[in-house]
């Protein structure tokens, strides 16, 4: 097992659980309410080449694809589980949607590949330090001008949701998103201006959207 191998956290925290991943976060989540505005704020042209990193089951990555055809989009995720179901979703769909296998801190493009990137639900897996190397990978793939939209966890924004994060920062990946420092990883790697743009409730805590820019 490689370095890498040994750090990766499946999406659902326990391998057994990923078949379960789309039934889940659809019930945990407002999925397709948070996931259809970060599309819609990302305003891509046709032309974009996309990358969504951490694409899971690909739910993100096909309605990019779908609501914008004649986009290049691509998905990159480490779990080859997850890349097996998002392949059966693909085909099923009909469309065309490059899969690749990496991580998000070392991801296999050039320098300026990417007119948007984008995360959902991905980041908070991630060490605190594999969090700033993403972020810095991110800045790298992207053109300039280019734009990163993220949803994730992130500070409580009322007092509800205070409560049910008190549950959610157990884990250890998850305290920096609750700690609000999202931003100032965004920031550090260069990002200017970082913008949050929503905030939802769910059940697992605040999601809250995010719209960065490379200058």
């Amino acid at each position: 097992m490689s370095s890498k191998d040994a750090k990766f956290i499946p999406a659902l925290r326990f391998n057994i659980l990923t078949p379960l991943y789309d039934f889940l976060i659809n019930k945990f989540f407002r999925e397709r309410q948070f996931k259809e505005e970060l599309v819609r704020q990302a305003d891509i042209d046709g032309r974009y080449r996309i990358l969504d990193i951490g694409c899971g089951t690909a739910t993100l990555t096909i309605m990019i694809k779908k609501a914008h055809p004649e986009a290049e989009v691509t998905g990159l995720d480490f779990d080859r589980k997850i890349i097996e179901i998002a392949e059966a979703k693909i085909q099923k769909e009909m469309i065309q949607i490059t899969l690749v296998r990496g991580s998000s801190f070392e991801i296999p493009f050039p320098d300026g590949s990417f007119d948007r990137v984008f995360s959902s639900l991905m980041l908070h897996h991630l060490t605190t330090e594999h969090k700033y190397a993403t972020a810095r990978e991110v800045f790298r793939v992207l053109r300039p001008g280019g734009e990163f939209h993220v949803a994730d966890f992130a500070k409580p924004h009322n007092k509800l949701m205070y409560g049910v994060s008190q549950f959610t920062k157990m884990f250890e990946e998850v305290a920096d998103n609750i700690r609000g420092m999202l931003p100032g990883i965004f920031a550090a790697a260069g990002f200017e201006p970082v913008r949050k743009t929503a905030d939802y409730s769910t059940l697992l805590g605040t999601v809250s959207l995010y719209k960065v820019v490379k200058p």
